[in-house]
């Protein structure tokens, strides 16, 4: 159902039982699955191509002008896959120059006020709350929660069942499985009850524990450290994901565990 209140272009391609709800606008450009919601007053720019029971709700902006001052009105595109759900006043940056595309998975959850920057890439599960900012060329990798007013600083990666404290402002990759606290941004524990909610093993649990015993918490530096894990854990994908995110960092790691902190 297309509200006679919207305006929807006649070049866009939407999908079957689209509900589009009164003074939402949809540009030209725009691809939209089925059975999407896009909610009252949201935008859908060009460049939008978007999933499946997807919901947009109220004033949300996907595929938004990149907020880069070296964007020069370059044809690019925001895809958004299946299933997510896009709250209130949510901003999503089309890409620039620098990959064409800014990227979200499926299943994600997206609270009100969220902003994600141009050529981001955030992955599938993720959680991302009130008023996190995610600057330009950012990667999310699957199943990571972001409290809020979180921000994360351009180029930064974060490894897939990350958790990151509500009010951190991140500047330095986070690795897999790993908990960062918001007041000193080090290392604060694995994230247990995530990974036990998601079906890992309490045995495979127990390894990313170890090897995240000794990457942080052992005083070795993050190479020797990685060396150390391949000696002592077990092979794993989980392990080999860990120790590939840390040696291929670009930005450095989030800093080891100090003592007098507890772990979460």
């Amino acid at each position: 159902m297309i509200s006679p209140l919207a305006y929807v272009h006649p070049d866009a391609k939407l999908g079957a039982n689209v509900t589009v709800e009164p003074f939402a606008c949809i540009a030209g450009d725009v691809v939209i699955g089925d059975d999407c919601w896009i909610g009252p007053g949201a935008v859908i720019h060009d460049g939008a191509r978007i999933g499946k029971k997807c919901k947009i709700h109220t004033a949300a902006s996907v595929s938004c002008l990149p907020q880069d001052l070296k964007f020069d009105g370059e044809v690019t595109t925001c895809q958004i896959g299946d299933c997510n759900d896009i709250r209130e006043y949510v901003t999503i940056s089309r890409g620039t120059k620098s990959t064409g595309t800014t990227i979200v998975g499926d299943g994600n959850l997206l609270m009100a006020y969220v902003h994600v920057g141009h050529d981001c890439v955030v992955g599938s599960h993720c959680v991302i709350a009130n008023r996190v900012s995610l600057a330009g060329e950012v990667h999310v990798d699957d199943w990571v929660v972001i409290g809020g007013h979180a921000a994360i600083h351009q180029w930064t990666r974060i490894g897939a069942h990350a958790m990151i404290q509500g009010g951190a402002l991140l500047g330095q990759d986070l690795p897999p499985f790993v908990i960062v606290r918001n007041d000193t941004l080090r290392f604060a524990g694995i994230n247990k009850i995530g990974l036990s909610r998601r079906g890992f093993t309490p045995e495979r649990i127990a390894e990313i524990h170890e090897a995240c015993r000794i990457l942080f918490q052992s005083g070795l530096n993050y190479l020797n450290g990685c060396s150390e894990v391949e000696r002592s854990v077990p092979q794993s994908p989980e392990r080999d994901y860990l120790l590939e995110f840390i040696r291929s960092s670009k930005r450095g790691i989030i800093k080891p565990y100090a003592s007098g902190h507890r772990e979460a």
